[in-house]
């Protein structure tokens, strides 16, 4: 599984829809209402269409609209966005009664029933035109008259507000909080999930649950349901929608989250490439997140809970994903998400230089020091915070800000998610001059600032560069000088954000940081996060970003406990820790070019015949039906798709009656050709199972995997019966002939392993004895061997062809064959040629005697295997 640049940092967290105003502001065409209007921690709880009745000098004006009941205000929607959102926040109210229970409004109650009167000291107006704004805020007392459209429900809406009104105005933060969480609780404690939802009635109902569905800053409380075909989440007051649905079969991904420096998170993928979660919920209790959790891992065949770091780390040192998809992949292990600003993913700054008109990538001071943290690139400023540091009283810390927080990543995407933005602040957007207005000047302050450590997010190094750009069109104020904030300044080497993004992933996915990225991975995810390894890395951060920095069950006091977790919010976590000894360091190729004066080397350009031919002169008869022709005669007959990722080994078993396959799935599956019916799964470990076979009898399957090991799975059994580690690194492909099994690896050699089945010991367990090694420069991807088990070929990750004698392990040819990895090669039935396909695409044919290379064709598709049959 690898994570690809999403490439739509813009989708989240954005305004859908958004269209200029023609005045400097942005109109929204979409989400007119969001729950991105309420305070952080606040509930929406209910609506009621209901009219504003305005009693102005120029007489009554009805506006018709909503009435949204929070639990920290009361905000009316207009239906025409011509007229601004209102929103009274509850602690701010003076009154809020029935009209006729005043008597200078009695007669308003009898020609407007289902009156309610609020009296507010102050009100916030939002979108007005449907612009996004700053709020506008009103002040003095002001007498606000909504009628709902049905009258009967009045009573019960105003004791709703005098409840939570009595909740605003406690004294203690703690204590409002409290009651708010009982009158919640006591809602959802009400009402049920709705099963007139479910999809299907023939749904057998496995859990339901409370919890709140998690997006950017908000939360939004409902009820979980599970069944044995869907997960769903109804909001208790119906928005976005009445029902989110998520088909189990769609799942792809689960992970346990921590939420708030508590494990009761989940979020659910049902994509393999993304970095944004189908559904992000947070649970009251780690108890019904861990039961709902079991419930889907057991759903998906053969789940395995989460790719282990270690199983990422493998796959980048060996440059089978970038760094790009390991810091994702990284990033998602430790709890960072899209869903949570103050645990958003973080990326490395990468480059230095914001100065010069052309970026040079292969000059090491065109990059930043990753062995350091941002607190500690500038010596000056690291002395003075040392000297601090060291004065300090326990529990001491180096940095007073986190390098990853809620402010921070709003900062960089203020322009594509204004709403976000005013929703942190109160309504309104950062001064001027403390907008993200220039990278070099961003880059600068985080050398020189006092307070300013922060790293970068991932949309700096993906496809979407409207982040740096207001198309919004956004008010975000006039600089010192007089300038308005408009596009993001870019450095003298980026001809536009386009190409700013494309040279900042070139240079993320460069040599230089593909040989020290580990030195950051060990500060931010790794050993230097905490401890001793911290202290003389200078990484140390306030206590209470770390994991188990703080046990809030242990925190009786309300108010600590509120003050607390808005801290957390505010300031950023710190990933979770999720390496704690060194990183090692990335393997990066060195290519070597094949002595063409050697007599084991022939080069592709000395071969009788130009590669581009397709000249089949000198082959035998029986050679001609590997003409290319012949491909077109095969037809397909049937296909099942019963893999989630790249099909590794096929093997079909010696009565015909089943289908054994490996995948980078890490599952090995048994397909019964009969009753085309997947029949098993297994897995052995979390890494990819890289080929097959079936030993005769049809008693025994043998996988290579990944993860160095070979296993042996007992067909009659249903069960791994032993396990052989073979190698250094992972096995890429095996043989198998008159007992002896053929290994390759990508630790540079090939083994042959003369081994007796358990079968035939009457043991449990094989009997392996290792009788040669056949070493090679590089990775061997493929082997094969002819029929009569004389001659072995072997194909390497850089294109080179080894044809081997097996009884004397010599080696007869090599060449350099093809422009990257080689997948397959195959001997005729005959010996006398070999037929192989690699990375580039093409098909080679090799006469085994002489070694030279006779044909080779291009395709369109790499092809990853190949075999060689004879006509009737």
């Amino acid at each position: 599984m690898e994570m690809q640049h999403c490439g739509v940092p813009a989708s989240r967290l954005s305004n859908h829809g958004a269209r200029s105003s023609g005045d400097g502001m942005v109109a929204v065409g979409m989400g007119w209402f969001s729950l991105l209007l309420l305070n952080l921690e606040e509930y929406y709880f209910e609506q009621h269409t209901a009219n504003h009745i305005n009693k102005g000098c120029r007489g009554e004006r009805q506006i018709r609209g909503s009435l949204k009941i929070c639990s920290k205000s009361i905000i009316f929607e207009p239906d025409d966005n011509i007229h601004p959102i209102i929103k009274i926040p509850l602690r701010d109210c003076l009154n809020i009664e029935a009209p006729e229970d005043n008597e200078a409004n009695k007669h308003f109650a009898r020609e407007i029933p289902g009156g309610i009167s609020i009296t507010s000291n102050q009100v916030h107006l939002i979108k007005e035109r449907n612009i996004i704004a700053p709020y506008k805020t009103e002040r003095g007392k002001n007498e606000y008259f909504f009628q709902l459209d049905v009258a009967g429900k009045v009573e019960d809406v105003i004791q709703t507000l005098l409840q939570l009104y009595r909740a605003s105005h406690l004294d203690e933060l703690g204590d409002q909080a409290a009651m708010i969480t009982a009158i919640l609780q006591s809602r959802l404690a009400r009402t049920s999930f709705d099963k007139n939802r479910f999809q299907s009635i023939s749904e057998t109902l496995h859990m339901e649950c409370e919890a709140e569905m998690v997006t950017p800053l908000v939360t939004n409380p409902g009820h979980v349901c599970v069944t044995d075909a869907n997960l769903y989440f109804q909001p208790l007051n119906g928005y976005p929608k009445p029902v989110v649905q998520i088909t189990l079969y769609n799942v792809r991904r689960i992970y346990k989250r921590r939420h708030g420096l508590m494990p009761v998170g989940l979020e659910v993928f049902c994509t393999e490439n993304d970095l944004c979660s189908d559904i992000y919920l947070k649970f009251y209790n780690p108890q019904d997140r861990d039961e709902l959790y079991f419930y889907i891992a057991t759903y998906l065949e053969n789940h395995i809970a989460e790719h282990t770091a270690e199983s990422y780390m493998l796959q980048w040192q060996r440059g089978h994903i970038s760094n790009y998809q390991y810091l994702l992949h990284l990033n998602n292990l430790a709890d960072r998400s899209c869903n949570d600003l103050s645990q958003y993913p973080v990326f490395p700054w990468i480059i230095a230089d914001y100065s010069s008109s052309e970026l040079d990538l292969t000059k090491p001071e065109t990059f930043r020091d990753l062995s350091k943290p941002i607190g500690a690139l500038n010596k000056e400023r690291l002395e003075r915070l040392l000297t601090r540091y060291r004065e300090m009283p326990e529990p001491k810390f180096m940095y007073g800000s986190h390098y990853s927080s809620p402010g921070y990543v709003l900062f960089y995407l203020v322009r594509v998610a204004p709403e976000y933005m005013l929703c942190l602040q109160n309504g309104k957007f950062d001064h001027a001059d403390r907008t993200f207005n220039s990278i070099a000047e961003t880059w600068k302050n985080c050398l020189d600032g006092a307070t300013d450590f922060k790293e970068l997010i991932p949309e700096f190094y993906e496809n979407d560069s409207s982040f740096l750009v207001n198309g919004l069109k956004l008010d975000l104020g006039k600089r010192q000088g007089g300038k308005m904030v408009e596009d993001v300044e870019l450095p003298p080497w980026a001809s536009d954000p386009d190409d700013f993004l494309q040279k900042s992933q070139d240079a993320l996915e460069s040599q230089y940081v593909s040989e020290h990225l580990h030195e950051w991975i060990d500060l931010i995810f790794g050993y230097k996060q905490k401890g001793s390894e911290a202290i003389g890395a200078h990484n140390v951060f306030h206590p209470l970003t770390y994991e188990g920095g703080v046990d809030l069950n242990s925190i009786m006091d309300p108010n600590e406990k509120v003050a607390l977790l808005t801290q957390i919010l505010e300031f950023g976590q710190t990933p979770k820790q999720l390496f704690t000894v060194p990183h090692p360091h990335r393997i990066i190729p060195k290519f070597k070019s094949l002595s063409r004066t050697s007599s084991h080397s022939v080069s592709i350009t000395d071969s009788p015949v130009s590669p581009g031919e397709e000249s089949f002169e000198d082959l035998t008869e029986e050679s001609i039906t590997l003409a290319w022709n012949s491909i077109a005669k095969l037809k397909l007959d049937e296909q099942h798709k019963i893999h989630k990722e790249a099909i590794t080994g096929i093997a079909v078993s010696f009565n015909g009656s089943s289908v054994f396959t490996t995948s980078q799935d890490s599952t090995l599956k048994m397909f019964s050709k009969e009753t085309k019916t997947l029949q098993r799964s297994v897995s052995f470990s979390n890494m990819a199972l890289s080929s097959c076979l079936i030993l005769p009898g049809d008693t025994t399957v043998i996988c290579s995997s990944w993860d160095n090991h070979i296993y042996f799975y007992s067909i009659a059994f249903g069960r791994q019966q032993d396990v052989l580690m073979g190698h250094d690194d992972a096995v890429s492909k095996i043989c198998w002939h008159d007992d002896r099994l053929y290994s390759a690896s990508w630790d540079s050699t090939v083994k042959v392993w003369q081994c007796v089945p358990a079968e035939i010991l009457g043991t449990r367990r094989h009997s392996f004895e290792l009788l040669a090694e056949l070493e090679h420069d590089v990775s061997v991807n493929t082997i094969n061997t002819n029929a009569a088990n004389t001659l072995l070929v072997s194909g390497t990750k850089e294109g080179t062809i080894s044809i081997w004698d097996v009884t004397s392990t010599t080696v007869l040819h090599q060449l350099a064959c093809h422009s990257g990895t080689v997948y397959d090669a195959a001997f005729s039935p005959d010996s006398r040629h070999l037929l192989s396909t690699g990375e580039d695409g093409c098909f080679k044919v090799i006469d085994v005697q002489t070694g030279t290379l006779i044909s080779s064709l291009s395709s369109d598709q790499p092809q990853r295997c190949c075999n060689i049959y004879v006509d009737e």
